[in-house]
Parts: C-alpha cells; sequence; structure tokens
C-alpha cells in the first residue's frame, strides 16, 4: 500500500478558547480560497506530540498564549478529503495575555447569539452547532459569578 508511515489520517487540532461565556474566533489571512473565513486556532500535531502539547504549541506560535486544555468539544471532522481530521477542545487562556492575531487577520470574541455572524470554515461548522450548549452553560455561569 505505501502509507509511508503514516497511521491514518493526519490530526490537526483546535482550540475553542473560552472566556467570560465567549468562545475566540479567527479569521483566515490565507491560502486565498479561505481568507477571510473564520476558524479555531490551532494546527497539526507533529510526530512524537501528544494533541495537547500541539494545541498549547499552536496557540503561543499563532495568538501568543499559554492556554490550559480541557474537554473534547464536537466529534472528529474529515477534512481534506479525509486526509485530516479535525479534533477540537475547548480551553482557557493562562495569565493575564490577551491573543495577540500574529497569523490571523482579525480575532473576534463572539457569544453564543454571534456564533453565526461570521462565515466559518466548513470543518468547523458542526464544532461551533457543539460549542453552542457549553457556551450557554459558560455565559450563564459568567452572568451569575458576576
Amino acid at each position: 500500500m505505501g502509507d509511508r508511515g503514516q497511521r491514518g489520517p493526519r490530526v490537526v487540532v483546535g482550540a475553542a478558547i473560552i472566556a467570560r461565556g465567549r468562545v475566540l474566533a479567527c479569521s483566515r489571512t490565507g491560502p486565498p480560497e479561505v481568507a477571510g473565513r473564520w476558524e479555531f486556532p490551532g494546527g497539526k500535531v507533529e510526530p512524537g506530540e501528544t494533541e495537547v502539547a500541539a494545541l498549547v504549541r499552536e496557540c503561543a506560535e499563532e495568538l501568543a498564549v499559554r492556554v490550559e486544555v480541557g474537554q473534547r468539544i464536537g466529534r472528529d471532522v474529515r477534512m481534506g478529503h479525509g486526509r485530516s481530521v479535525l479534533k477540537v477542545y475547548a480551553a482557557r487562556l493562562v495569565g493575564d495575555t490577551e491573543p495577540q492575531p500574529l497569523e490571523h487577520s482579525e480575532l473576534r470574541w463572539l457569544s453564543p447569539d454571534e456564533l453565526d455572524s461570521v462565515a466559518w470554515l466548513p470543518a468547523d461548522e458542526p464544532i461551533v452547532a457543539a460549542l453552542r450548549p457549553v457556551l450557554v452553560t459558560e455565559a450563564d455561569r459568567a452572568a451569575r459569578d458576576g
């Protein structure tokens, strides 16, 4: 078969960074066919790296923040004609650093009602649907705790 040592699809991880009942959305700068579409920050898991370690590294590289990774959000999403699989995790910022758009054209914090206000990448759409109830719970908790 010649799978070049690749075991199944390449894993891509994404972070649904949640703060005060909102989630961070990032606008892509490229490639041209996806520029201006929105995604969760993240990237490919490198050989020998855990999914959590990859997510921590990617958030540092793309946003200059430290994150603590939590539960999975949604299911595995097949991408690139099945060559990759996207796995998204809830995450929280560690420390006071605000995310910086180092690799994105724009960042937005979206409340549960604002999730549909941006054009998400197709792979992220099922995650957005799975994220909605989680965000509503977080928003309610943020409102209660003041």
